[in-house]
């Protein structure tokens, strides 16, 4: 079995789709470890402030199959196949880790590089896997979010409704 932890953001219709987002991840994956609610400001564009949070999932399916499962969720869920990296959006589930799996493969980046650059991925992640460290760095999440500059932070943590 292998511990996943993905992030969930929406701008569009949050308290919907975030619940959404949870009930496929929990019909797919089981029991979930989730995270406090985040309410962020958009990056890279103009727009309504995100819902964020960060879940924890076992699974025993190969890193392809579980990215696939997400990007299925994502699109049943209203996401545009095409839509752009800067953009509004319904669903965005991205996997963040996959055990100590290290990839970059064009497709999947593993870990994600979003742990590193933005407080909506990490202080989430911190808060439910505080002790483990990223395979790369070596460093626990509670360290890596304690050494962030957060000078340009704007969240806010939410209460998150019962799924």
């Amino acid at each position: 079995m292998t511990r996943g932890y993905i992030s969930l953001g929406s701008n569009i219709d949050r308290d919907k789709y975030i619940a959404a987002g949870l009930q496929a991840l929990k019909q797919q994956f089981g029991k979930l470890v989730i995270s406090s609610l985040y309410e962020s400001e958009p990056v890279g564009f103009s727009g309504d402030a995100f819902y964020n949070l960060v879940v924890g999932f076992d699974s025993d399916l190969d890193v392809d199959s579980v990215a696939n499962i997400l990007r299925q969720i994502e699109i049943d869920h209203g996401r545009a196949t095409d839509s752009k990296k800067f953009s509004a959006r319904t669903l965005d589930l991205d996997l963040l880790l996959y055990g100590e799996l290290v990839l970059n493969n064009g497709n999947l980046q593993i870990p994600r590089k979003d742990i590193e650059h933005y407080a909506f991925v990490l202080e989430p992640l911190a808060e439910i896997a505080p002790t483990l460290k990223h395979p790369v760095h070596h460093l626990s999440y509670a360290e890596l979010w304690q050494r962030m500059d957060k000078g340009d932070v704007l969240q806010r943590r939410m209460v998150l409704q019962k799924i």
